[in-house]
């Protein structure tokens, strides 16, 4: 062979050496950036995971009070109905009892109108893993 030939061997070897190491540096920095992508998302999921949890304790802590506040009125309704128009303790509790249970009644119809199906294969799947959870099955 000539030096021809080995001069264009050599070209060519050291070109596809080139396009290798700049092949690694690209893939290098896309590793870079993707492994820093995944660091921030695991911090954002920290911060949403604190958010959630500190509003879920939130909302239950006004559940609670809008509940007292709920038997507390309904003690107050009580005691004027008693007052203003002499009726006995037991016609006052009934009234409001019925009046609370047509209220409970259009909230349940409306609100199973509103959650009613379809539901995506996965949301049904988790549901049922949740309900088994929660029950213990």
């Amino acid at each position: 062979m000539s030096s021809a030939d080995d001069e264009r061997r050599r070209r060519r070897s050291a070109g596809a050496g080139v396009g290798r190491v700049a092949a690694g540096r690209v893939t290098a920095l896309v590793t870079s950036v993707m492994d820093l992508h995944v660091r921030i998302a695991l911090q954002e999921v920290d911060q949403e995971k604190r958010r959630l949890i500190s509003g879920g304790v939130l909302l239950a802590a006004g559940g609670v009070l809008t509940l007292l506040a709920a038997v507390a009125g309904h003690v107050a309704l009580v005691l004027w109905l008693h007052q203003s128009f002499g009726w006995g303790w037991l016609q006052a509790v009934l009234l409001l009892l019925l009046g609370d249970l047509v209220l409970a009644g259009v909230l349940l119809r409306i609100g199973g109108q509103l959650i009613k199906g379809p539901y995506l294969p996965q949301t049904t799947a988790g549901l049922s893993k949740t309900t088994r959870a929660l029950l213990g099955r």
